[in-house]
């Protein structure tokens, strides 16, 4: 393993290029679950700087990062690579949530030069990098990348915005943990 000072150079690179990443959140305490998401979509991802990443988050089945960040803001992102040579890059960091019923939402989505429909983005995520380290990822399979599924926002365009406020209100109001969310 390697620490690195910045998101920069090579690393930049390979991150830019994932069409998948790992997020892992945790309450803070003994007690709770630790949550790690798949995320994914082109367009729904940048790199603000050689210290800070964002990314959009869509309505889902659970709310998990958005609660954990708002209780204690930690968070790590992992990107492995799926082809090429192998490479495990983890973004570990203090998170924030800036949600489509906060004020500066629509700022935020201004960072992303090519999103997908943005009816059903939730929140914008966004990263202060503390520690930035590739390691080796020998064990991680090759795999082939087809493209991007189309079924998170196929399956949203059908609700209303007043059908997402409902949403949120009923699927994604508290973390497992019974932590608040919104």
């Amino acid at each position: 393993m390697k620490v690195h000072e910045a998101i920069d150079g090579r690393l930049r690179e390979f991150i830019e290029e994932q069409p998948v990443f790992f997020v892992a959140t945790a309450p803070s305490g003994a007690d709770g679950h630790v949550n790690v998401s798949p995320k994914g979509m082109r367009g729904t991802f940048v790199i603000l700087g050689p210290h800070t990443v964002a990314w959009i988050d869509f309505h889902g089945s659970g709310a998990e990062t958005i609660a954990h960040l708002r209780q204690n803001g930690r968070i790590t992102l992992m990107f492995c690579a799926f082809a090429g040579p192998p490479n495990i890059v983890r973004l570990h960091g203090r998170g924030t949530a800036v949600t489509v019923e906060d004020a500066g939402f629509a700022e935020r989505l201004a960072d992303f030069p090519d999103p997908p429909d943005l009816h059903s983005a939730r929140a914008v995520i966004t990263v202060d990098v503390e520690r930035v380290s590739d390691s080796c990822g020998y064990a991680v399979p090759l795999m082939r990348y087809e493209g991007d599924r189309d079924l998170l926002i196929r399956a949203h365009s059908r609700r209303t915005a007043e059908d997402l406020v409902t949403y949120r209100a009923t699927k994604n109001a508290a973390s497992i943990d019974g932590l608040s969310v919104f």
